[in-house]
């Protein structure tokens, strides 16, 4: 009904209007609205001349879908840094793996977004472009490491977004942003190109992913950013909803490290598992898996461990100096309290908190086990046709700051990384506040298809995402 250009331009003039007050594109000359531009006008000769929209649909199944990719990822002539101030005149030479599918299956790259400081925090914030803000109330988090994709889908500026996710850094800022995320199954869909890139055991637990507004442009772009390995994640396959074996968890048990759940989510959840009981007719069985208690220290147990060659973690340490001298985290905070460090508190800290980490060897190897027996455990729960309801974040979006007050809360998302598994973050509207509510479906490994069917139901019983400012 429209053409290619009309849908990018409308796409450039909505990023122009919102992103001074949200700030999740980064600005010109780090935008490609006239390579954009041209490309869509190639997309509308194509149609216009081309051999038909049959066999168009089948080799480009994003034909003219405007995007906009995470600035960790390499998209060709856009700035890598991932908020480094010693990578800020980083150019990428070359598209990541997951982005160069994406254009071939005929998506138009709009820009990038911002993210946190090498990726390892849950607000996006940086020393190089500075804060982005949350469309449903500036004075709130985003939520990181892909906040910039949470926030520009949210505002209406992109059709689809390109995240990764080690720590919850697709679903949290899906989550505080009221809009679709999923993390696939682990090693499934190609991390290369990407900055910081995953070594030893890291490789296991980073996955990348879609984001977007609507439930049913999961799959497709998933299928693409697959591409060779799309077929263990069985998508093919129909599902039943009545055959699912629904499971819920409403809290991780108590953690002494992450704040309680909110009241409305909760309340969110139960409504859910409601709806789940008198439409469709299915038991929720409720769980009480006591290990996930620990969710938080098994995560840092793992992600520091070693890989079965023997080879250590990457210290952040070393990241934060980018292949020079390793960051001493104790002088940068020093550095930091008179205005002098280059890096955000919240490096600071985690630089710190690493080295605690790997000071109790003996407690680390407990911690590592205890990761394997609930991955076991929680395979067997869910089995080939279950699929848990769980809460995304303990809290709503916080205002910007809060997070360094309770900053292991990532741990309700984190937890799945370390354990393989698929999870889709599902919005369910907004709560008292206009912000959004939200909730993690998750499956046992290759069963994305399960999660992203339920995402889909949910989302007609929901409502999904809601425009900021709607209400």
């Amino acid at each position: 009904q429209v053409s290619c250009i009309e849908v990018v331009e409308a796409y450039v003039e909505r990023i122009k209007e919102v992103n001074p007050l949200i700030n999740a594109v980064l600005r010109v000359p780090f935008c490609r609205f006239e390579e954009a531009l041209q490309e869509a006008r190639q997309v509308d000769k194509l149609l216009s001349e081309g051999p038909g929209n049959d066999y168009l649909e089948e080799k480009f199944p994003l034909l003219g879908v405007p995007i906009t990719v995470k600035e960790a990822f390499s998209l060709y002539g856009m700035p890598n840094t991932s908020g480094l101030v010693n990578r800020r005149n980083v150019i990428a030479t070359s598209d990541a793996t997951v982005v160069s599918r994406l254009k071939q299956a005929g998506a138009i790259p709009l820009g990038v977004t911002n993210c946190s400081e090498l990726c390892m925090w849950y607000e996006s914030s940086n020393r190089v472009y500075g804060r982005t803000n949350n469309p449903y109330d500036l004075q709130r988090i985003v939520g990181g490491s892909s906040g910039g994709e949470g926030s520009v889908l949210a505002a209406a500026c992109s059709v689809v977004g390109v995240g990764s996710d080690i720590g919850g850094s697709i679903r949290m800022p899906a989550f505080f942003n009221g809009v679709f995320g999923h993390k696939p199954t682990t090693g499934v869909v190609p991390n290369d190109g990407q900055f910081p890139s995953a070594h030893g055991v890291r490789t296991s637990y980073l996955c990348t992913g879609p984001m977007c507004r609507y439930a049913e442009d999961l799959e497709p772009v998933l299928r693409v950013m697959a591409g060779p390995g799309v077929s263990k994640l069985k998508l093919n396959e129909k599902v039943s909803l009545e055959k699912i074996k629904f499971h819920c968890m409403d809290h991780d048990g108590g953690s002494v490290f992450v704040s309680p759940v909110d009241k409305e989510i909760l309340q969110a959840q139960k409504k859910v598992v409601e709806h789940l009981e008198s439409d469709l007719g299915v038991r929720v069985q409720r769980v009480a898996i006591h290990k996930m208690k620990y969710s938080f220290q098994i995560w840092s147990a793992m992600m520091s461990s070693q890989d079965s060659d023997g080879q250590e973690a990457q210290r952040f340490t070393d990241l934060l100096g980018d292949h020079g001298k390793p960051v001493w985290p104790l002088w940068e905070l020093m550095k930091w309290l008179v205005g002098m460090s280059s890096h955000t508190l919240p490096a600071i800290a985690l630089g710190l908190t690493e080295k605690l980490v790997n000071l109790n060897v003996s407690g680390k190897a407990k911690l590592v086990s205890m990761g394997k027996s609930l991955q076991e455990e929680m395979e067997a729960l869910l089995g080939p046709d279950g699929v848990l309801l769980y809460p995304s974040h303990p809290t709503i979006a916080p205002k910007h700051h809060s997070p360094i007050c309770m900053p292991f809360n990532f741990a309700y998302t984190a937890i799945f990384n370390v354990l393989g598994l698929p999870v889709t973050q599902c919005p369910l509207g907004l709560g008292s506040e206009g912000l959004p509510l939200g909730i993690q479906l998750v499956a046992a490994a290759y069963n994305d298809h399960l999660t992203l069917a339920v995402a889909q139901y949910l989302e007609k019983a929901f409502g999904g995402w809601v425009l900021p400012g709607k209400v």
